[in-house]
């Protein structure tokens, strides 16, 4: 074990995979020269040189077709989103081409491709810049969606995605970067599609992904432990493939669900987990399932309104106390 950065974690995966296979590359705006704008890529233009670390111009449609043309021909290409809100302009061709090549080919094309950047809130950096995106990529079939939480996390998913035949958006918390916690050395994979009960617990399970879990439920646990209050907490890593087997095995435990998301209510990921478990669990729920997200607004560039806008530990406390009938 080592203790790394989030950005760490994520540059050694990269690092170990574009050492293993010649086929894969990173393209991105600022990923050669200037080390990545989180410093992602450090090192990575001097050690793998331009052919393999490319700077792209401002053209998030251009280098994500780019990059797609690369994956249907054999290369593994890794698409850095400065952030995913820049992702927005590059829409088409992820939707539209990677996440359906292989059904509108009949098999006959792949399309092995990682999409990744920073997601959710930056601080202070106002609305267009601000947004948890991974309602819109869950939608799509074709694609599959991971939000790691921790640097460990980050990194073997990220081989595991680099590895993968299919188009995988990854999607890095933004204020997660700085983050320091163990990562084992060497060879670290994680299967895609299974989520890790970060805590065990008996009395309620909290679900959530991504910043959530470090920021806001972490700390919720431990404060309802205080109190007597024994939360399961559930990482879920990936969005899709859902874990459903891991959910539901715990609801089964607890008889009461908290879902904790950055992400809007309005068709939200936490809706369709309360989806799935009011209709593969009711007869384990004791009470609805509640869900903590991000205000239905656009978010603010005062620290305090910010702040106001997302899930807080307070809120997280109020829904638990609410599913377990606590005034």
């Amino acid at each position: 074990m080592a203790e790394l950065q989030y950005r760490e974690a994520l540059n050694q995966a990269l690092a170990e995979e574009m050492e293993r296979d010649a086929n894969v590359f990173l393209m991105g705006e600022e990923v050669a020269r200037y080390n990545g704008a989180y410093k992602v890529s450090q090192g990575l233009l001097d050690r793998f040189g331009s052919a393999r670390v490319v700077d792209a111009p401002i053209s998030e449609l251009g280098f994500a077709g780019l990059g797609v043309g690369a994956a249907m021909v054999g290369l593994r290409p890794v698409i850095e989103m400065m952030t995913w809100n820049f992702a927005i302009l590059a829409m088409d061709q992820i939707v539209n081409n990677a996440a359906k090549l292989r059904h509108m080919s009949g098999g006959q094309l792949r399309c092995p491709i990682v999409f990744r950047g920073p997601g959710g809130a930056g601080g202070r950096l106002s609305s267009q810049h601000s947004q948890a995106l991974e309602a819109n990529y869950v939608h799509f079939p074709g694609l599959k969606v991971l939000a790691p939480s921790t640097p460990a996390d980050a990194k073997g998913l990220l081989k595991a995605a680099i590895r993968d035949d299919n188009p995988v958006i990854f999607i890095e918390g933004e204020l997660l970067y700085g983050l320091k916690r163990d990562v084992p050395e060497g060879e670290h994979l994680i299967e895609i599609g299974k989520a890790d009960v970060k805590r065990p617990g008996k009395d309620v399970t909290i679900v959530t992904w991504s910043r959530m879990l470090t920021a806001v439920v972490e700390p919720a646990a431990e404060a309802l432990a205080t109190q007597g209050i024994d939360a399961e907490v559930i990482d879920l890593r990936s969005l899709k493939p859902l874990d459903e087997e891991t959910i539901l095995k715990s609801v089964a435990k607890t008889n009461r669900l908290v879902v904790v998301e950055e992400g809007w209510p309005w068709c939200g990921v936490g809706a369709s987990i309360a989806d799935i478990v009011q209709k593969k669990a009711f007869d384990h729920l004791d009470a609805p399932v509640t869900r903590v997200t991000g205000l239905d607004i656009n978010m603010n560039y005062a620290a305090n309104l910010e702040r106001a806008t997302q899930p807080s530990v307070e809120r997280t406390l109020a829904a638990v106390n609410e599913v377990l009938y606590r005034s």
